[in-house]
């Protein structure tokens, strides 16, 4: 997981490189970030920190995913 601080602009700036990244999007449910069901398109409604997502996979087949922090939790 890769932390972003805009995740439409991080995905323009892959897209722009030739990466085929996927739209942006947020969770149904905790944990559907990982799965394809639940996942739902566009940006967190409230646009809150931890809660959009992209993915994309590396040339090697590595499976990456984009999140939205915007602001940290305490202690993180």
């Amino acid at each position: 997981m890769r932390a972003v601080p805009d995740i439409e602009a991080a995905r323009e700036e892959l897209l722009a490189r030739g990466v085929d990244v996927g739209e942006v999007f947020h969770e149904e449910a905790l944990g559907a970030r990982f799965h394809d069901p639940g996942r739902v398109s566009g940006p967190a409604p409230d646009r809150g920190t931890y809660g959009s997502f992209a993915a994309f996979s590396d040339p090697d087949g590595n499976g990456w995913l984009l999140q939205e922090i915007t602001t940290r939790l305490p202690g993180r």
